[in-house]
């Protein structure tokens, strides 16, 4: 019982690390690219939605990029999404077409993207932390109830306490590598 405890901790730890990866994907360094809009999501017929559940993305050119709404009443809130989305990305709307032009990368963008990498890093680490405070608190519990013995739930602790290490330690990694992609001139 306990080792799938573990597995699960693992999974849901990895999973942090997935959605930063995914958030940092999103922070483009350049060039334009669909992917640059899949952390927004759009308040859609009466829930969150993935900008790409109600538009079509495309890169007509190296700098811009097109977001072609399926809904005509959805075109404010699409563009009012991307405008609150953290991006710096302000869209020109044409129609139900959204045109959205990538601005040069001065060094106070590059520095704004930095802060936004390091926002999502950090909410990765929180996630990270919560993981870890949910199987420390499982392993408490199951030492309280007698499923296992006080030196079984250290030994499981300290493993607990090595995933969230490791995959701190990823994250940060993760967050470098990024920081200096965008930092590159």
């Amino acid at each position: 019982m306990a080792e799938i405890d573990l597995n699960e901790i693992k999974r849901r730890m990895d999973g942090a690390v997935a959605s930063l990866k995914s958030d940092l994907a999103g922070l483009r360094t350049g060039r334009a690219s669909a992917n640059l809009l899949d952390p927004v999501t759009v308040e859609a017929y009466g829930s969150q939605m993935p900008i790409n559940q109600v538009a079509n993305i495309s890169v007509p050119e190296p700098r811009m990029v097109s977001v072609s709404v399926w809904d005509k009443q959805m075109v404010g809130k699409v563009e009012r999404a991307i405008r609150e989305s953290n991006l710096g990305l302000n869209p020109v709307t044409d129609g139900t077409t959204l045109r959205i032009p990538l601005p040069e990368l001065n060094e106070e963008r590059r520095k704004e993207l930095v802060r936004v990498a390091h926002q999502y890093a950090e909410s990765a680490r929180v996630a990270a932390r919560h993981v870890r405070r949910d199987g420390m608190d499982t392993l408490k519990k199951m030492e309280k109830g007698g499923d296992i013995g006080q030196d079984e739930s250290r030994q499981m602790s300290d493993k607990v306490q090595k995933m969230t290490d490791d995959t701190i330690a990823e994250i940060d990694k993760l967050l470098s590598v990024k920081e200096g992609e965008i930092m590159q001139v």
